[in-house]
């Protein structure tokens, strides 16, 4: 990459000397943080919403369930526009996008104005895989393995932070001061952008598969509905069985569309290498595991003592209990690059995915206190960090330079549906055990949970191995 202009901060950022690379590192960072903590701002005020607005429940879960989907819908295209020669504005374009969203998030306005700005904040997902790119692209080769690792563990612990502020601020002064935080460090993230992200490395071209990204769009969004319209598989089995079918069939639509295209938005025959197909389905099952967790804990700290469990935590010293998660997690993607020189990143993935699984046997057996929920979050983060920041050295290591933005973007999707699955089927196994008259589960429910749970991190650990075991017959 010697000699790439990169508009002002060219020369600089490729060597990795000087203030605009120094500068480089930290601005991705944050920017990676925010769209992750703006985008778990729906979570922690769904109540909040629904009571404000005077909306359902049920209603008011699509503030956070919408801006899943803009951000599986927009990843791709994002990822093969950064691909290309325009990757700066892209960058800046997309953030000005959020910016509007927040922005309509806290004026006063109806609660289709609301949604429409979570879904333009849902669209800055698309950027954490951006970010890689230019980490990729203008830092030296032994620099940017962990910063990538770092973008990548950030975009997870994001939640963490983002959850326990919004709570305060709802507490505070209600649901627009919690959105007015997203308003506040969506427009610094714009600012750092402009100031801080080079133009990419000249030579590059990208062409967006427009048949290719409506098909994909559409079939995401089936995918992630009915993941989210727990109700449907409840009461309209057979309707959710067959949009599920629809679903399926459009995801291979795609598949042979972006095979025929000269420029798909995708690059299918890459995705199928052994490395990436089972770094991503790990990504996949991990995903599901990794976020019924959590979907759990925070469940679990609410609930009232009447029910027999429980510590009838308020939103905000909820949101607490997610600081270890947060913290250990980032400690993890630290550690993470540093173990990388010694030991394979699919056996970082599969270790990873046994710590995670320990954080779910320790929620089976010990939830009596708050104590021991702050350790089962500890030691899920410990995981979820280690097994974020090993994953992009799995993939990146058969992608092309050019290709980061666009591989990365598909393990985004990837992580999103699991999340949204783990999030569901915590909600389907907590609603099955929660009988006639009651309101809130039985507690065995839990424990119920957490043992899928398990099951997920060891099918998780076996196709790490399984990718350790590959890379181990290939290399002399």
């Amino acid at each position: 990459m010697t000699g790439e202009s990169v508009g002002g901060a060219g020369e600089n950022a490729v060597s990795g000397t000087g203030s605009e690379a120094r500068l480089l590192v930290p601005a991705l960072v944050f920017i990676a943080l925010v769209v992750a903590a703006v985008g778990s701002l729906g979570a922690p005020l769904i109540t909040s919403v629904a009571t404000s607005f005077d909306v359902s429940l049920d209603s008011a879960q699509w503030t956070l369930t919408v801006t899943l989907l803009s951000g599986a819908v927009a990843t791709p295209v994002l990822g093969r526009l950064g691909a290309g020669p325009h990757r700066r504005a892209t960058i800046l374009v997309t953030l000005a996008v959020v910016v509007t969203g927040s922005a309509l998030t806290v004026l006063p306005l109806p609660f289709a104005w609301l949604l429409a700005g979570r879904a333009a904040q849902g669209v800055g997902l698309g950027l954490t895989a951006l970010m890689m790119g230019v980490a990729r692209d203008h830092l030296p080769a032994e620099r940017s393995g962990g910063v990538i690792a770092l973008i990548s563990v950030v975009s997870i612990i994001g939640v963490g932070v983002g959850y326990p502020l919004a709570a305060l601020l709802t507490e505070l002064g209600g649901v627009r001061a919690a959105y007015g935080l997203g308003l506040v460090v969506t427009a610094a993230a714009l600012l750092t952008a402009w100031r801080s992200v080079p133009h990419a490395p000249e030579g590059r071209s990208a062409h967006v598969d427009v048949p290719g990204a409506v098909v994909l769009a559409a079939a995401l969004l089936l995918v992630l509905f009915l993941a989210g319209e727990r109700d449907l598989w409840s009461r309209h089995l057979a309707v959710a069985a067959g949009l599920a079918v629809v679903a399926m069939v459009l995801l291979c639509v795609w598949v042979v569309v972006e095979l025929r295209s000269t420029t798909p938005l995708v690059d299918v025959r890459a995705v199928r290498h052994p490395a990436v197909a089972g770094a991503n389905v790990a990504t996949f099952v991990g995903g599901i595991g990794m976020y019924l967790l959590l979907t759990l804990v925070t469940r679990y700290a609410q609930t009232p003592h009447d029910a027999g469990y429980g510590f009838g935590l308020t939103t905000f010293v909820a949101g607490l209990v997610l600081i270890p998660f947060s913290v250990l997690g980032f400690v993890a993607g630290k550690l993470t690059p540093r173990l990388r020189t010694r030991i394979a990143d699919p056996v970082l993935l599969a270790g990873s995915a046994v710590v995670v699984g320990g954080g779910f046997a320790l929620f089976a057996a010990a939830r009596s206190n708050l104590a021991e929920l702050f350790v089962a979050m500890g030691v899920l983060g410990f995981g979820v960090g280690g097994f974020s920041a090993a994953m992009p050295g799995v993939i990146l290591a058969v992608t092309p330079k050019s290709e980061t933005s666009s591989a990365m973007s598909v393990n985004y999707v990837v992580r999103s549906v699991g999340y949204s699955l783990g999030s569901a089927i915590g909600g389907l196994i907590l609603a099955a055990g929660t009988g006639p008259g009651r309101l809130f589960p039985d507690d065995s429910a839990y424990t119920t949970a957490a043992l899928i749970g398990i099951g997920a991190m060891a099918i998780t650990t076996l196709t790490s191995l399984a990718l350790a075991s590959r890379r181990s017959s290939e290399t002399p």
